[in-house]
């Protein structure tokens, strides 16, 4: 047999809702960054381009007193074999590039970063850089042909610039090469040219350490960069969370209004359906009765009976209503007083007791003897009781049994369970007949239909008292609702008093010893003076007769 479309589609997943919003925002992304890298310089994005160079101009700021004194220092050492006037020119040429370096610095950190042009910016830079490099150059070239000495101090020294140019550069990798790569393929050519064993040697350590320092320059690049993008994508969650929040903060106010003009419909309504439906139910019950004289058409009584039996479920939906909306909006209050939940389930056994006998249901009841009284509020758990035996009867069907039960649960509270054998629900039912307005299948296939509402009245009422509500049912096996109260509701009653003599009380025996002190004093002329131990002796002999 074919299957029908509905047993063909497949039941979605719980992440389902959620995959075309996030394919949408994944779509979004790349296209923005895609977008963003096409408008760049560098292949990033232009925030970050922006923030790549305030680093590198920050770092060389914050290196400048180091450039410094290296830049004196080599001078003045360099004085050995080139001349104070070789030396003093190149140390006055480097610091001018280093101050037109640090002054560019200052300038693009002064600027705003709408207006910056970051090209322009970028190219100065890499060329002050490099300018920078070729004046190291020609310093450390300039002993050609020199000692060993001559070569261990270039190669020193070519270290030293190189490792202080790729840490303060790292942040622009173009710039660390266009500083370091003069110096090194000048020193290499340097000791290649002296065409010694250990000028090669030299030569390769220089080369290995260029490369070394180029490749520690792009890590720090690499984790600049990858720092930022962390950054921004913290930045783009925070500004998704604060606009998700005042997309949830407008819908719950929304929320709270429509909430407030339902109460306020509510409350109007409640006025205007109750009028005329007391006139309706007191007059047709008056015509039910005949109270005035028979009815010339017998069907009339008949007629009233049903208006009156249709005002009165009227009348008990809008209360309904009126109910689950005033415990919702939490104005609800308890009118908490000592009840017995075994009269209380007994009350309503009897009230319902004609309806299932009509149905042909049997009704059974498991009561827990001597059981203390609960501190609860009466009308809500005989309503509690009204709507889940009202529930068992409409669906049970006839020849069904019913069981009522009452007993002690293994906390120490009390429940109330209602156990019917009628056509059960399905489990994925279960949470839509326990919202309002809910109904399960079985219950629109019903010819006895209801507004919903009994199951989520009766489990709020439970909860305002701290209990809990449990469902539980099986297909065409049947239903049973467990209510529990808990322990703090339940009224233990006092310990009795034992029976026995009374002890004694200590003002009889003050007035023993004042008798007796009052008796001695009257005697003490005739009678030698008695201890103080002597005087409660005779009190108690006179109080217990020993």
């Amino acid at each position: 047999m074919p299957a029908t479309t509905s047993e063909l589609r497949e039941p979605p997943t719980p992440g389902a809702a959620d995959a075309p919003s996030t394919k949408r925002r994944l779509a979004t992304q790349h296209v923005r960054e895609a977008r963003d890298r096409l408008t760049s310089t560098s292949g990033t994005r232009p925030v970050f381009d922006y923030e790549l160079l305030r680093q590198f101009a920050q770092n060389r700021l914050s290196g400048s007193l180091v450039t410094l004194p290296l830049v004196v220092t080599i001078g003045a050492l360099s004085s050995l074999w080139t001349g104070a006037l070789a030396s003093g020119t190149w140390t006055a040429g480097a610091l001018i590039i280093h101050l037109v370096i640090t002054r560019l610095c200052r300038q693009f950190l002064d600027e705003q970063p709408s207006t910056a042009n970051l090209r322009s910016w970028r190219l100065r830079f890499i060329l002050l850089d490099l300018f920078f490099g070729v004046a190291w150059t020609f310093i450390l070239i300039h002993p050609l042909g020199g000692d060993e000495q001559s070569g261990t101090f270039m190669l020193f020294v070519m270290l030293l610039v190189v490792a202080i140019s790729s840490m303060l550069a790292s942040s622009l990798p173009i710039a660390v090469l266009a500083s370091t790569l003069p110096v090194t393929i000048a020193i290499a050519l340097n000791f290649i040219l002296k065409g010694t064993l250990h000028n090669y040697i030299l030569a390769i350590m220089v080369l290995t350490a260029e490369g070394y320092f180029s490749l520690l320059a792009y890590r720090l690049y690499s984790t600049t960069l990858a720092t930022l993008e962390a950054r921004a994508e913290k930045d783009a969650l925070i500004g998704e969370l604060e606009q998700s929040k005042s997309i949830s903060d407008e819908a719950r106010r929304r929320a709270e209004a429509a909430n407030i003009a339902k109460s306020r419909f509510l409350a109007q309504m409640s006025h205007e359906l109750r009028t005329p439906l007391n006139a309706i139910l007191g007059f047709s019950e008056v015509m039910k009765g005949e109270i005035f004289g028979a009815h010339a058409v017998p069907m009339y009584k008949d007629y009233a009976g049903d208006i009156h039996n249709s005002g009165v479920h009227l009348l008990n939906l809008i209360n309904e209503i009126l109910d689950l909306s005033r415990i919702e909006a939490g104005r609800y209050e308890l009118n908490e007083e000592a009840v017995s939940l075994n009269r209380v389930v007994e009350d309503c056994h009897h009230l319902l007791k004609l309806r299932a006998g009509n149905r042909g249901i049997t009704l059974h009841e498991l009561f827990e003897p001597d059981m203390p009284r609960l501190w609860a509020d009466e009308r809500a758990v005989r309503q509690i009781c009204l709507n889940l035996l009202s529930n068992a009867i409409k669906f049970t069907p006839q020849g069904g049994e019913i069981w009522l039960k009452v007993g002690w649960t293994a906390s120490g509270g009390q429940y109330m369970s209602v156990k019917d054998t009628g056509p059960g629900i399905p489990e994925e039912e279960i949470p839509v007949v326990l919202a309002s307005f809910g109904q399960g299948s079985n219950s629109i296939k019903s010819a006895e239909q209801g507004a919903g509402l009994g199951l989520p009245i009766a489990k709020n009422l439970i909860d305002l008292h701290g209990g809990t509500f449990t469902l539980k049912s099986k297909l065409r096996i049947g239903t049973e609702v467990i209510v529990t109260f808990p322990p703090e509701r339940v009224m233990s009653a006092l310990a009795p008093i034992a029976d026995g003599p009374a002890p004694p009380t200590q003002p009889a025996l003050d007035l023993a010893l004042a008798m007796s002190s009052s008796s001695s004093m009257s005697s003490s002329s005739s009678m030698p003076s008695s201890s103080p131990d002597d005087s409660t002796n005779r009190a108690r002999r006179a109080l217990f007769g020993t």
